[in-house]
């Protein structure tokens, strides 16, 4: 069986360094067992979040849902995404239309074969990213406004992504297209929820453990996955 896992709120607090007992225990479970990393960020933030002895022990690491593809450290392939002048300007207009008051720069975010688009940036800081929180809780601002992105242009997918983010790209390139490559999987994600990012990959897995919070994942993976680390690999 392989493993599948998303990284932020799943194997780490969002945009944060794994736990240093989890990494240790997970490094030697990717060491025993087939994993994969599916994450909605680029792979240099990967690395930075686990670490490179981790993203270079896993079967393979697949960055900006999915879009890119790194093995050992090594770029296997990338998609490319090209927004029009439209869609920027389409952007641009959300973010002047929101009523959230505050902004840290990075709004528009191009990756391979994605844009991270946030309110409130990529540049906020830990205070300013659980302020975003609380304010997306209260009126989910960002499931109404993937809605309004897929809406006015359809060959566009959007989901929310992470704790202020919503991930764009072109439809079915999102993290279920590594379906195609990998089977069986088990997958772990937090956003598995409709809208979410790990939406669509949490259908098309052969499980799905929907976590909140990587203390859950460690929790589960003791629970239901501990034999395999002990020469079970069934």
């Amino acid at each position: 069986m392989n493993f599948a896992f998303d990284v932020d709120g799943t194997l780490t607090p969002s945009r944060q360094r794994i736990d240093s007992e989890f990494a240790s225990w997970f490094l030697n479970f990717t060491e025993q067992n087939t994993v994969y990393l599916v994450s909605g960020s680029d792979y240099a933030k990967t690395v930075e979040q686990l670490g490179r002895e981790i993203c270079e022990s896993v079967a393979g690491v697949y960055s900006c849902a999915g879009n890119a593809l790194y093995v050992k450290g090594n770029q296997i392939y990338a998609n490319e995404l090209e927004l029009t002048e439209e869609e920027l300007q389409f952007l641009e207009t959300l973010l002047q239309l929101s009523a959230y008051p505050e902004r840290t720069g990075q709004h528009i975010e191009m990756r391979l074969g994605l844009c991270n688009f946030s309110v409130v940036g990529r540049g906020a800081n830990h205070n300013q990213r659980l302020a975003y929180v609380q304010y997306d809780t209260a009126i989910n601002e960002r499931k109404n406004l993937a809605e309004l992105i897929m809406s006015r242009f359809p060959r566009l997918e959007a989901t929310v992504a992470g704790e202020t983010g919503i991930d764009i790209y072109l439809k079915g390139k999102d993290k279920s297209q590594i379906a195609n490559e990998i089977k069986p999987f088990v997958f772990f994600g937090d956003k598995t929820e409709l809208g979410g990012n790990d939406h669509t990959i949490s259908l098309v897995a052969d499980k799905c453990h929907s976590v909140n919070g990587w203390e859950e994942t460690f929790d589960i993976l003791k629970e239901k996955y501990q034999h395999t680390i002990l020469g079970d690999k069934k």
